[in-house]
């Protein structure tokens, strides 16, 4: 596994790859990681999530590497069909999966999705509309909503 750190405008983002993809894309605290690579891979991911930041990205074209329970895989794989710019809540997102009763669970594996961003989860929000459940952080979340226009700055509470 190849590491990389991007400085972002939400601070540091950790980049980890394997031969087959991005596996990992997180928010970190972390320090003494590599601030280059020679991973074509990750210097792709660096580079898309660049543009995403600077709004002139709203996909992204990165071979993922993904792992989890094939639940988790069938949620990432959801997720990734939100578009830019819009939300969806949890119920939705259990009865998009076949099951509304899956909402927990659904929720669960949107918490534990290891690639943020490239694996849109801060899109995701409460049934009533309010801002809920980010690895990265709530203030994470809505700004991420609000760059790509979901959201206005008065729309959302963050809990």
């Amino acid at each position: 596994m190849d590491q990389l750190v991007i400085e972002t405008p939400l601070g540091p983002m950790m980049l980890e790859a394997d031969d087959a993809g991005v596996t990992r894309a997180e928010f970190t605290w972390l320090e003494g990681l590599p601030p280059y690579t020679t991973n074509p891979i990750l210097n792709q991911c660096a580079q898309e999530l660049q543009e995403y930041f600077t709004e002139k990205r709203m996909f992204f074209t990165i071979p993922l590497s993904l792992s989890g329970t094939d639940f988790q895989m069938r949620v990432w794989e959801k997720l990734q069909e939100i578009p830019y710019g819009e939300t969806t809540t949890y119920l939705k997102m259990a009865r998009n999966l076949g099951d509304e009763k899956s909402i927990r669970a659904a929720a669960s594996a949107n918490g534990k999705n290891p690639i943020a961003i490239i694996v849109p989860c801060h899109r995701v929000i409460g049934t009533n509309g309010d801002l809920v459940g980010y690895a990265g952080g709530l203030d994470k979340k809505k700004w991420l909503l609000e760059h790509e226009g979901a959201i206005n700055r008065n729309q959302l509470q963050l809990f």
